[in-house]
């Protein structure tokens, strides 16, 4: 059995439990996790016994390739996607369809209950997410094949800054450096922030150029198609401030009592609070305002979320990314970021870039 299949079949228990006789999935990354396919504009509708992925003449090779074994129902020209879905549901005469509450959005769920209008749509919450919380082997090979592409350009792009080169530049080169180590390309819009712009979580690159100031923050992460990583470094690219210092240690040292923290059975919550009470303690505590980190894997940002009122518990399999921060206005901030997988007797850091505070020099 394909893990494909093994997670279809994970899934399909839970429908009693939902109390629906079949499962209209929508999501298209969830669509991926349950078949392979890594196509677009498909939808899966799951039954107690069976499963059909609907799709459109475009991807009728893509599917034979991918997900061999599957039954595809290719939607003719001029039959529209709802049409596509109700056609399988008056044949399996499904009484009560369970739907993704959480991205199905209000408009295709008033169209698909009118093309259905004695099938009762019921809303599910997240039950393809709550399996993909925990990742199997080949899972954390993929993210650990994604963070060799995001270490390894970085590494090439270190070695080539250059004080005239701007926050685009580097931005652009070291998704350039990402594709030709072989990724799919940028888990999302890399952040090159150059000295008071740091102090911006989600800054987005510009003209600014990294001698500007004397420290420039890299936030980026591969797609490895089609599991995601996500990093952060902090590089002195000037002269040495004392006070760039004592925050980038209170950060380290934060990130790192975290990390040690991270354990089976402890709280998103718990993990948040050890970083966030050592960062509270050096006088900075308003100034580090997002939560601790959040999982990785087909997307950059799914459960767990590690934060304040997050209460669920860590189990072996999570993959999640720790990455305190202090941020002042006018001044800059600091982030270090880590990617984590959660062990039966704790975690394993799966980064390897260095990042103690003279690991953060650039000589």
């Amino acid at each position: 059995m394909s893990r494909y299949a093994a997670r279809r079949d994970k899934l399909r228990r839970s429908l009693r439990k939902a109390g629906v006789d079949a499962l209209l999935i929508t999501n298209f990354t969830n669509v991926t996790y349950l078949t392979g396919f890594s196509g677009d504009d498909s939808y899966l509708f799951l039954l107690a016994k069976g499963e059909v992925l609907i799709s459109d003449p475009r991807y009728t090779t893509q599917l034979e390739q991918e997900c061999p074994g599957l039954e595809a129902s290719i939607r003719p020209p001029g039959v529209g996607m709802v049409e596509g879905v109700a056609q399988i549901a008056k044949r399996a005469r499904v009484g009560k369809l369970g739907v993704e509450a959480s991205s199905m959005t209000v408009a295709l769920r008033d169209q698909v209950a009118a093309e259905l209008p004695k099938t009762e749509l019921v809303s599910t919450g997240d039950l393809v997410e709550n399996l993909r919380l925990i990742k199997d082997r080949d899972e954390v090979a993929e993210i650990r094949r994604a963070i060799w592409y995001a270490e390894r350009a970085f590494n090439v792009l270190r070695a080539s800054l250059r004080p005239e080169r701007t926050e685009k530049e580097v931005a652009d080169e070291l998704e350039n450096q990402i594709r030709l180590y072989g990724a799919k390309g940028c888990s999302f819009p890399s952040i090159v922030a150059v000295g008071a712009r740091a102090a911006l979580p989600h800054a987005r690159p510009t003209d600014q150029k990294i001698g500007a100031d004397d420290f420039v923050l890299v936030d980026w992460g591969a797609d490895g198609g089609p599991y995601k990583s996500d990093l952060t470094r902090v590089l002195v690219t000037g002269k040495i401030s004392p006070k760039l210092e004592r925050i980038y240690r209170v950060v380290l040292s934060a990130q790192e009592q975290a990390i040690a923290a991270i354990r089976p059975g402890l709280s998103c919550h718990e993990v948040d609070q050890v970083a966030r009470q050592v960062i509270a303690a050096a006088g900075f505590g308003r100034d580090f305002g997002h939560g601790l980190g959040h999982g990785i894997g087909l997307e950059i940002h799914e459960a767990p979320r590690l934060g304040t009122n997050q209460h669920l518990k860590l189990e072996p399999g999570m993959v999640v990314t720790v990455e305190p921060g202090i941020y002042l206005p006018g001044w800059g901030g600091v982030r270090i970021e880590d990617d984590v997988l959660v062990t039966k007797g704790g975690c394993q850091i799966l980064t390897t870039l260095g990042k103690q505070w003279e690991d953060a020099l650039v000589r």
